[in-house]
């Protein structure tokens, strides 16, 4: 049942969502020179291995003149790019990869290769026992994950000890609770998220996360 609400969802998503992705397509090729997707490898089902469809939001080269991680205020992202980053419309080519059976809508993020060698084998067996998705509780809330990361500190380092901690208690919430109607669940939250900024509590999935750090600040201060 999950693999058929993915190949209707995936599809019948392309196929509503072709004239913006057609508008998209053109601003990319206008905004600043290269090719319309960025593609780059991801881990995926049991170890797999595929090429995950974005949209590019930033400039070519971009690997070569930064790290896999994107930070707040990143020089290498186009002007196009800032506005698809902000809205997700970045992610909708990953219908693509949904459709071909890379991806499920709704699953763990795929992670790169060499960031998912961090989690210990135990974690890996977990998040690779599911296809990777578009949306889950982990990207809910962590939906902005670059504004939580800049240059006063390592990026890798917030994002190894800060950032994968808390997606990998979240995959292993969702591995326990995989099912249609969880999916629909997710998927709904996701789309009130990007349409009205906001997640009903009464859907419980949390949607708002403070850096350790930040978090500290805070209640030091109260």
């Amino acid at each position: 049942m999950k693999r058929i609400l993915d190949i209707v969802g995936s599809a019948l998503g392309l196929l509503l969502l072709l004239p913006v992705l057609v508008v998209v397509a053109v601003a990319i090729k206008l905004d600043s020179p290269g090719p319309i997707f960025f593609r780059q490898e991801r881990v995926g089902l049991r170890g797999g291995s595929f090429r995950i469809f974005k949209f590019r939001s930033m400039v070519v080269g971009a690997a070569r003149a930064g790290t896999a991680i994107t930070v707040r205020g990143d020089s290498r992202i186009t002007r196009v790019g800032k506005f698809l980053r902000s809205s997700k419309v970045d992610e909708l080519p990953q219908l693509i990869n949904v459709l071909a059976g890379d991806m499920s809508i709704v699953g763990p993020r795929p992670e790169v290769p060499e960031f998912m060698k961090f989690y210990t084998p135990d974690q890996r067996a977990i998040i690779l026992s599911m296809r990777p998705g578009i949306t889950d509780y982990a990207a809910i809330l962590f939906r902005d994950e670059s504004s939580l990361l800049d240059r006063e500190r390592d990026p890798i380092d917030v994002y190894r000890h800060e950032i994968m901690p808390v997606k990998f208690a979240y995959y292993e919430r969702y591995s326990r609770e995989i099912g249609v109607l969880n999916d629909l669940r997710i998927i709904l939250a996701t789309m009130l998220l990007l349409i009205v900024g906001r997640v009903p509590p009464r859907l419980g999935i949390e949607c708002n996360w403070q850096p350790p750090l930040q978090k500290n600040a805070a209640e030091a201060s109260m």
